[in-house]
């Protein structure tokens, strides 16, 4: 489980500077931010099972839960208005 948290964790932040690099083409830009948001779900559903299993706190949980959930609205934001993050 602490495998997969690191991994899915880590991959929002490589997915979001690979779409970051290519803010010069729209669908790339948009795969990948929807690839970070993807992974930051899954790592929101890994801190749930943390959770449940009893590896984790509550309070810890839902303080994570919380920090996701700005990340996620983020990458959403971001995705519905790509258009203001091109390089032109």
């Amino acid at each position: 489980m602490v495998d997969q948290m690191r991994r899915s964790s880590r991959s929002v932040c490589s997915n979001l500077a690979e779409a970051w690099r290519k803010r010069r083409y729209k669908a790339a830009f948009v795969a990948k931010l929807s690839d970070a948001e993807s992974e930051a779900c899954e790592t929101q559903v890994w801190i749930e099972l943390a959770l449940r299993c009893g590896y984790i706190e509550k309070n810890l949980s839902d303080e994570l839960g919380r920090c996701y959930d700005r990340i996620i609205g983020q990458l959403v934001t971001m995705i519905g208005d790509a258009e203001k993050w091109l390089i032109k």
